[in-house]
């Protein structure tokens, strides 16, 4: 067989078109016909191929896309491998005229080029391989494009788990570690509201108040105490009171609580319910405003990441793993119980910064290696 990494070394020309055309449709993720824009360019290039395109219609967010690859695979009906990617983007329309695609030695800028269009160029140079080499996948490839990756969409995390619960493997094409990196483990996210309820008063005569803000101060001096074992907390929003004449009768904060595990989640919902009011008269109740599972790491993820680390080898290529506190839809599929393996991307720096760029080195690598476990998974 052709030595992948040659092959793609050979069609970096290609890929970086393809990726200067994806960084050049700007797509942020509040921008529906922005990234509808993106969507509709590439999914037509994946229709070229000859893969088969399942569109969701969205209202509010860029519609989600399912690629589906089959090659000159006889049976249909193995369970897939899912591959995770989004085209959705933190920069808003115009910055690319602050912050153009630009190639400089081994470092390619732009925004969104690391996070993430350099995996939506390394998914379809993967699958152009497929056919250029006539080679074939172990099983069907599902490739779902997310449209609102960034901010979390509660109708892409149900397709995501529909999809994770049908496939054999997940693959998520997020950056990888500084170095190169493979994500085994990834923190949850829970974002809860705190509100404290007191009783108004004229400043004059407080005693007859109940102030609202100093019980939610109480309240999250107590948040120190679940902050171990790598759980963290983070007071992000704070409001209350009407006027400074008035005792507060309201109070407020977001909290953001990262984990590593289910376990730790429950303990810190545990530690919510169990919160007393501190000044008599004061009242507390809370939301779960949202929820990330983690990636956590599990005797099936080891032996996946042990599997890839084998075919990696069989390239010329060494993989290392590691853990990161930011979230993804890796996570939200290996909830499921599928293994799942995240940061198959490309190397690079500057996520959600202005110096954003990707390594093409990596880019080369990366996409080799997407292609053999395609072939071989």
């Amino acid at each position: 067989m052709m030595d992948l990494i040659l092959y793609f070394k050979s069609r970096q020309g290609e890929m970086l078109h393809l990726l200067k055309e994806l960084v050049s449709r700007e797509s942020p993720t509040q921008d529906k016909k922005a990234v509808d824009a993106c969507s509709h360019f590439l999914v037509e290039e994946f229709k070229k191929l000859g893969c088969r395109v399942t569109r969701f219609p969205q209202k509010e967010v860029g519609d989600f896309y399912i690629i589906n690859f089959y090659g000159r695979l006889k049976n249909k009906k193995k369970k897939p491998l899912l591959i995770l990617t989004h085209i959705d983007t933190v920069w808003p329309v115009g910055k690319l005229s602050q912050m153009p695609f630009y190639i400089s030695g081994d470092k390619i800028y732009g925004p969104g080029a690391l996070d993430m269009k350099a995996g939506l160029a390394m998914a379809f140079a993967a699958i152009k391989a497929m056919f250029d080499l006539d080679l074939s996948p172990q099983r069907p490839v599902s490739i779902f494009i997310n449209s609102a990756e960034e901010t979390g969409c509660p109708e892409a995390h149900q397709i995501i788990l529909k999809l994770a619960r049908q496939a054999e493997y997940v693959l998520c094409l997020e950056p990888a570690l500084p170095g190169g990196g493979l994500k085994t483990q990834r923190k949850g996210r829970l974002v809860i509201r705190l509100e404290a309820k007191g009783k108004a008063a004229h400043a004059g005569t407080p005693e007859k108040g109940v102030n609202a803000i100093l019980e939610l101060i109480s309240q999250l001096e107590k948040i120190k105490k679940i902050q171990k074992e790598g759980i963290t907390a983070n007071v992000g929003l704070i409001g209350g009171g009407e006027k400074p004449n008035i005792v507060p009768d309201k109070a407020w904060a977001v909290i953001d609580l990262r984990f590593w595990t289910c376990a730790q989640k429950n303990k810190i919902l545990e530690f919510f319910r169990e919160l007393k009011p501190s000044l008599k008269g004061a009242k507390l109740r809370y939301f779960q405003e949202s929820l990330t599972p983690p990636l956590e790491k599990t005797p099936a993820s080891e032996k996946f990441f042990a599997q890839v680390k084998v075919m990696a080898e069989g390239l010329g290529l060494k993989l290392t793993e590691g853990k990161t506190g930011g979230g993804s839809d890796a996570s939200i599929a290996a909830s499921t119980g599928v293994p799942t393996l995240d940061g198959l991307g490309p190397d690079g720096d500057g996520l959600h910064a202005e110096n954003e760029h990707l390594l093409l080195p990596s880019l080369i690598e990366r996409t080799a290696l997407l292609t053999e476990l395609m072939r071989q998974l």
